[in-house]
């Protein structure tokens, strides 16, 4: 299989996290691939026509995307161990993937507010808009820290990216604020080799 890839990208690492997680990550060829919001790269439009990572392209020569498609297709082909069988388990879960995705979303919005568009075409409540979607995101997770506890499935992995992410991009953004208890868990999560092996580049 091979695997569009950028290590900078949340999206990426997400895929990459349930792959060794499944013990299949070996199976996936990575192809360093950049893009971006503007100067879209042309080779991966062929595969994928929003031109994102990560895209995959399976042994059948069949195209997924985005990374939510692409986890569960390699948990379909890895033993089934990061998507619950239906019943409120799922449905639990996939909100927690939708949540953190969320959270990503809007951490990817903010950031090319800045480092994208001309300073003199910034608009600033919007970018204040897509920190208020992350604040309130990660009340949310703290919410749900009983239930996540030691799981490791889509949900937690989702989650555990998108802090690792704020770590990455948003380092003055002081997620850990009053949030001693998702702190304790992302610092416990973070320890696992999956997520130590994924971590993002320095600078």
């Amino acid at each position: 299989m091979k695997l569009f890839y950028s290590p900078s990208s949340p999206f990426v690492r997400k895929v990459m996290v349930c792959a060794i997680e499944l013990g299949i990550a070996g199976k996936l060829d990575k192809e360093a691939t950049s893009v971006g919001p503007i100067d879209r790269n042309q080779a991966v439009i062929p595969s994928n026509p929003l031109a994102q990572v990560p895209t995959l392209i399976t042994d059948d020569g069949m195209p997924l995307y985005d990374s939510r498609v692409i986890c569960e297709y390699l948990d379909s082909i890895g033993g089934n161990k990061l998507f619950p069988a239906a019943g409120p388990a799922r449905w639990r879960t996939l909100t927690e993937q939708t949540a953190g995705d969320g959270l990503l979303d809007a951490a990817l919005l903010g950031r090319y507010e800045v480092t994208v568009r001309p300073e003199d075409k910034r608009y600033e409540p919007w970018r204040l808009g897509q920190l208020d979607k992350i604040r309130t995101a990660l009340n949310q997770f703290v919410t749900w820290l009983p239930a996540m506890g030691s799981r490791v499935d889509i949900g937690t992995i989702t989650i555990g990216c998108a802090l690792g992410y704020l770590d990455f991009r948003y380092g003055d953004f002081g997620w850990r604020n009053g949030r001693q208890g998702l702190a304790d868990w992302y610092g416990n999560f973070a320890k696992r080799p999956s997520m130590d092996q994924t971590k993002p580049p320095a600078g």
